[in-house]
């Protein structure tokens, strides 16, 4: 029996990708932070020279960092946005109707049959800073400290 090319115990690379847009909509910046299962890291901040939407800014990240993984010869991946809308587009649990993202969407899938295992996960903004500090350097805003929030509640 063979293993699932990414399951727990398989090296895959992973993505945390981000997108900006300012002012939204306005001109977009992506960010990118990419390792390698041996632990090479591999940064990109770009401002992409198109505008566009939030949304559109999210989905450029994550066709970008699809396109390094693959150039660097990546079989598997695992993708980390803080963009709910477009996980949840990318892996079919939501669809929309506006042709500029369908199409990226559509790219983006396309991209992600390249691989022996492509999966896009959500994560809470706060977790992904370097990402998004990446975005925002490349349109030249300040960096936002992103902290998690305290488990703790107090009793007042």
């Amino acid at each position: 029996m063979t293993e699932h090319p990414c399951n727990e115990s398989t090296a895959c690379w992973q993505a945390w990708c981000d997108g900006s847009a300012a002012p939204n909509p306005g001109k977009i910046g992506i960010g990118i932070v990419l390792i390698s299962p041996e632990g090479t890291r591999m940064e990109k901040s770009l401002a992409i020279g198109r505008s566009g939407c939030n949304n559109q800014a999210e989905l450029h990240a994550l066709s970008l960092a699809l396109d390094l993984a693959l150039t660097a010869g990546s079989q598997t991946i695992h993708l980390s946005t803080d963009s709910k809308a477009a996980t949840d587009w990318i892996n079919g649990s939501d669809t929309t109707s506006a042709q500029p993202l369908a199409t990226l969407i559509a790219d983006i899938q396309q991209k992600m049959q390249h691989f022996q295992c492509a999966r896009i996960f959500w994560i809470p903004r706060h977790k992904n800073g370097e990402a998004d500090l990446l975005s925002r350097q490349a349109l030249g805003l300040p960096g936002v400290v992103l902290r998690e929030k305290s488990k703790h509640r107090k009793h007042h």
